[in-house]
Parts: C-alpha cells; structure tokens; sequence
C-alpha cells in the first residue's frame, strides 16, 4: 500500500511539472489573441486599402484614363480587311445602244455582263489628316481624367473624415464609460457607508433605496454605452474595410490639447468645380469646331476574281485592283442642332460659374463659423477640467461630513450630480472642439493622412 501512494504521489507531481513547463508556450498564443491598439493613422491606412468605396473610386479614375486612350486612338489609321463572294443566278442586265454597234439612234438592246463567280479581297486603310471633333474629343476626356483623379480625391477626404469622426465618438464613449465606473465606484462606497449607518439606526432605509437606485442608473447607463461603442466600432470596422468580427481596439489618449492654425489651401470641392467648367468649355469648343470641314486619307488594294463553271470555258482567273484617294466633309446645315447644343453648354457655363462663387462663399462663412466654435470649445475645456477637480473636492468633502454627521444624503446627492454634470459638460466640450476641428481640417483643405 505504501508503494502505491509514492507511485501517485509521483505521478501527480510529474502532471505538476508538465503544466509548468506548457504555461510559458500557452502565454506565447494567449497574448497575440487580445486586441490590437489601432491608432487613428492605423485606421486610415488600412481603409485607403480595403474601402470598397474608394476602391470604386479609383476604378472610375482607371476608367477615364481608358477613354482619353480610346480618344487618342481615333488618330491612328484604320485598317480593315474585306472579303466577298457573290455566285449570280441571273447575271445583271445592262442596256446597250445600238448606235455602238452602227444600228439606229435611240434604240436600245438589253445584254447581259459578267460571269457567276465573282470574289473580292481588299484590304482598306483610312487616315484622319485632320478632324477638329478628334482633337476636340482628346482635350474633353484629359479634363475629364483631371475631374475624376479630384473625384477620387474627395472620395478619399470623406472616407478620412468619416472614420476621423468615428474613431473620436468611439474615444469619447470610452471617455465617459471611464467617469461612469469612476462615479460607480464613489457610489458603491457611499451606498456601503450608509448601510451601516442604516444597521445602527442612524439613516432612513429610504436614503439606502435612493442610492441604491442610482447605482443601478448608473448601471444601467455603462450598458448603454458599451452598446453605443459596439456599434461606433463595427460602423468604424465597416469604413475601415475589415471584418465586423475583427477585435480592435481604440486609443484612449484624445488629442484635443494641441491648437493648430491651418493654412488655407484651395479645397476638393472648389477644385472640382473649377474642373468641371474647364470640361463645359472644352465641350462648348469641340461643338464650335464642329463646324469646321474634316480631311481623311484613304485608299484600297486587293483582288477581284472572275469565274465560270461551264464547259468549255470553265476559269477562274484574278486581278488586281487598287487606288488612294483623299476625302473633305464640309458641314453645311445640320438643321440648328449645333446651335442648340452650344446654346445649352453656354447656360451650363453659367452655372457653373454661379457654383464656383456659391462654394467660395460658404466655405468662407464656415470655415469662420469652425474657427468660432473651436476657440469657444477650448475656453470651456480648459473651465471645465478645473470644475471637475472643483467638483470632485466638494464630493469627497462632503461626503466625509456627511459620515461626521454634519452633511446629511441630499448634500451627498447634489454634490454628486454636480459632478457628473461637470464631467458631462467636459465631454460635450471635447466633442464640440472635435467636430469643429474636424471640420476646420476640412473646409481649409487640410483633411489629409499627413495631417
């Protein structure tokens, strides 16, 4: 019996042993399973990777490029290759004078040429020398790859300002999950405290109810922004480009403590709208040019061949044929269709222009709007952080009174309330110099990954 016990006894501290020795491996698959940090520059490159919008953007970009191709290929001469076969059942009928062959004036005989075999192989080559619709069409569609690379790039600058704005609700959700946890914490000890002031008859069991009431609001509340974040997450997931089952995690640290002046550069918007009447003035062009006489090139070389399938006089035999040629189309009157059109591109002009001075004007009056809000934002920051110090010196004071006697719960109750209100009036002043940052960046054409 003896032996028996030694022998498990050892068995289990060899088990013992092994389990040691495995941890040191479990660690090494354990840590790269929690959730990776991604910063805001992280974020932005990746979705420049895998947004699908942007992605589509850049498919159009290839796409423009493609018919400014096809447009300059209208330059290069064609070459067509024919083939042709024809057997005539009825030969064709020709009508032949009879004063060819010395018979009387006016009178015709009905005669029939040619055989019933007859082939053709050509090959045809066309020139254009000089065509003001080609040239016109090459400066259209360069200006219309111009418009879709400023496309592309305001595509760009929304899906950066979208997950800009994503990833700062994520952080201030984080943000005030933090302050609630923290005022879970002051009311855990407050509601402990008056429990046993409760057991020895000191408080009402009413005050307990009511603190115990707010610790579940505040549970109640720390469920209702892990539910919030969880979406900004996913919705911050789906801009990115990666799976909505990917964990990520946000970075806590917010950046609004630094003021940066940005320099006023043309922004997407007004570029795009500078490009666009450069593209309603090409068109406008092309159209006038198209009055204008076109010169082409041309010429053919091949072979006809000629057969006959009956005795005795059954051949095929063929012959070359061939000739260069130059060829002018002169526009005459096209029944006011081109003055129609040049009249619609010359309103569409008008627009544009109209355009061009709507968005200078408004991007003037936001952009100092933004700078307003932002200044106004950084003040309340600034008030707001020292009112919560202030408020949680209060808190904590009270509190000790109110142990001491000399504070009684309502005190402890408002006190506590004006903290969270300090704490909430700090976090709606980060979101508003946020959002004005964000737009600032935006309207002064500074919403880039560099910045």
């Amino acid at each position: 019996m003896k032996t028996k016990k030694i022998s498990n006894i050892k068995f289990v501290n060899v088990h013992k042993l092994i389990f040691l020795l495995l941890i040191p491996f479990a660690l090494i698959f354990v840590v790269p399973m929690q959730a990776q940090v991604w910063t805001l520059h992280q974020c932005i490159d990746t979705a420049q990777l895998n947004n699908k919008t942007l992605q589509m953007s850049e498919n159009n970009m290839a796409l423009s490029e493609q018919k400014h191709k096809e447009a300059v290929s209208n330059l290069i001469p064609k070459i067509y290759a024919n083939a042709d076969y024809r057997y005539y059942t009825d030969l064709p009928t020709q009508l032949m004078p009879l004063t060819a062959f010395g018979g009387p004036e006016g009178q015709y005989k009905a005669t029939q040429f040619g055989v019933p075999h007859n082939i053709g192989v050509n090959v045809q080559i066309h020139l254009p020398l000089y065509n003001p619709q080609i040239y016109g069409a090459l400066k259209t569609t360069q200006i219309a790859s111009e418009l879709s690379e400023l496309q592309y790039q305001k595509t760009e600058e929304q899906v950066i300002f979208d997950i800009t704005n994503l990833y700062y609700n994520a952080q201030i959700l984080l943000k005030q999950k933090s302050f609630l946890e923290s005022n879970i914490v002051n009311t855990k000890i407050l509601l402990s405290n008056l429990q046993l002031l409760n057991e020895q008859l000191m408080v009402k069991m009413t005050d307990v109810t009511k603190v115990q009431l707010q610790l579940e609001q505040l549970y109640t509340q720390t469920e209702l922004i892990k539910s919030n974040y969880e979406q900004v997450v996913n919705a911050l997931k789906f801009t990115i480009g990666i799976p909505i089952n990917q964990t990520i995690q946000i970075d806590t640290d917010i950046q609004y403590k630094e003021r940066t002046e940005y320099e006023n550069a043309v922004i997407t918007d007004i570029k795009i709208a500078e490009t666009y009447k450069k593209l309603i003035n090409s068109e406008l062009k092309t159209l006038q040019l198209s009055r204008l006489p076109a010169l082409s090139l041309y010429g053919s070389y091949g072979q006809t061949g000629y057969g006959y399938d009956e005795k005795p006089n059954n051949f095929l035999d063929f012959y070359p044929i061939g000739f260069v040629g130059a060829q002018l189309s002169i526009p005459l009157f096209n029944g006011t269709v081109t003055n129609k059109k040049i009249n619609q591109k010359k309103i569409e002009i008008q627009n544009s222009d109209l355009q061009l001075n709507l968005l200078t004007e408004q991007n003037i009056m936001l952009t100092d709007n933004a700078n307003r809000k932002r200044t106004v934002a950084v003040k309340t920051i600034e008030n707001t952080i020292s009112q919560i110090e202030l408020a949680q010196t209060i808190y904590n004071q009270t509190v000790l009174q109110q142990k001491e006697g000399t504070a009684n719960l309502t005190d402890v109750l408002l006190s506590d309330n004006a903290l969270r209100e300090a704490q909430q009036n700090y976090l709606s002043a980060v979101i508003d110099y946020l959002k004005a940052d964000l737009e600032l960046k935006k309207l002064t054409g500074n919403n880039k990954l560099t910045n």
